[in-house]
């Protein structure tokens, strides 16, 4: 999937437009990197992404313990079981990553050579291998927190279609191809989230925890997933034609783009605060249910780089299918559990630890594969 000389030099344009350093790819044409310059590629927002997490975890329990009337305020109005503080977190969250996925690329890349058999790999890693490891993980630790463990299988069972463009990147992904596998998951998400956690929580778990009708989950898929999923196209479509490509990269998506994490750590604030008697209350709990997550990043990371590997697939497809494996789309997880269990249940509380676990542990392998990209081309 490599880019004509006109792509290059157009990608080229839309990087010093965006203020990246082009000597960069000058000096390594095969994308390789220091790992002391991947971190300047990022926004302080983005670089600190995690402590900034930490932060607003720590402030709002503190906040959400002490105040009285928190949970009260922040549950004045409701959409579909889930409190309008919440809802719009989750929207401003999702919709700048969705304006940034190349819809229009579709068709071009599904008709490469080999794209059949790479996005093939993708679709059963996501589908079929994540969401089963993680039921199979959260009954091997959590087998007495039925609640808890529920929390967990939907944090599995969404699939990453936000902060994977933000790993894809930092460590010299296919970005053609993330955004493939982006709407690809965007779109199977729609269809296939609710069928996926009937199977896993009311036949593999038989039932316990889970007794929601389908179009509860449903609802909350098509509310917190399709909406923004339509916005992010309607957007790119009649922005693009309206003032051109390079507008809208370089204007546009730069404008709305820090507010995917500001909509991020805004929604852990008001969940936190809302949760804060639950967290003090049950904190051993919540310490264990990083205990399924932790080898559930790990075994599917480099379950996926092993694979590819073997398959010889390129390094920046092979980048974006394992960081595309490993996520999840932890902002789905939170919505569903809320409109199925409430927001004070121990399954939202459980799918709120999700991207506590994914930031820090993704920024990692990030680290790591661009250890090994320094390599040399064999990684």
């Amino acid at each position: 999937m490599e880019n004509s000389s006109a792509e290059r030099k157009q990608q080229l344009a839309l990087d010093i437009a965006d203020g990246n350093d082009p000597s960069d790819a000058a000096k390594n044409p095969d994308g390789r990197t220091k790992l002391q310059g991947l971190f300047k590629q990022l926004s302080l927002l983005d670089r600190y992404l995690y402590v900034w997490i930490f932060i607003v975890m720590a402030v709002s329990i503190i906040f959400g313990y002490y105040v009285k009337g928190v949970k009260k305020a922040f549950q004045v109005a409701e959409i579909t079981s889930v409190p309008l503080p919440i809802a719009i977190g989750l929207w401003v969250m999702m919709y700048p990553v969705l304006c940034k996925v190349q819809y229009e690329m579709l068709g071009g890349v599904l008709r490469q050579a080999g794209s059949l058999k790479t996005i093939s790999l993708g679709v059963v890693l996501n589908w079929i291998v994540g969401p089963a490891l993680m039921t199979g993980l959260a009954w091997a630790t959590l087998p007495d927190l039925p609640d808890f463990r529920t929390g967990v299988i939907l944090v599995g069972i969404a699939r990453c279609i936000a902060m994977v463009l933000i790993w894809n990147d930092l460590a010299k992904g296919d970005a053609d191809y993330c955004a493939i596998l982006v709407a690809i998951n965007s779109i199977l998400q729609i269809i296939l989230f609710t069928p996926v956690a009937l199977l896993y929580l009311k036949v593999v778990s038989r039932g316990k925890g889970f007794h929601v009708s389908s179009w509860t989950v449903a609802k909350s898929v098509l509310l917190f997933l399709g909406v923004p999923l339509v916005a992010g196209v309607l957007t790119r479509l009649i922005l693009m034609n309206a003032f051109g490509r390079k507008w809208y990269e370089s204007k546009f998506l730069r404008f709305i783009g820090p507010w995917a994490l500001i909509g991020l750590l805004y929604t852990i604030f008001v969940m936190f605060s809302i949760q804060a008697h639950q967290i003090v209350d049950n904190i051993g709990h919540v310490v264990r249910v990083a205990v399924p997550l932790l080898p559930y990043f790990g075994i599917l990371f480099f379950g996926s780089l092993g694979i590819c590997r073997w398959l010889k697939v390129p390094y920046p497809l092979m980048v974006t299918q394992c960081f595309t494996a490993a996520s999840n789309n932890f902002e789905l997880a939170i919505a569903v559990a809320v409109g199925s269990f409430g927001i004070d249940s121990t399954q939202a509380l459980a799918a709120t630890i999700g991207p506590l676990i994914e930031v820090p542990v993704l920024l990692l392998f990030v680290y790591i594969v661009g250890f090994f990209q320094r390599k040399g081309p064999s990684v």
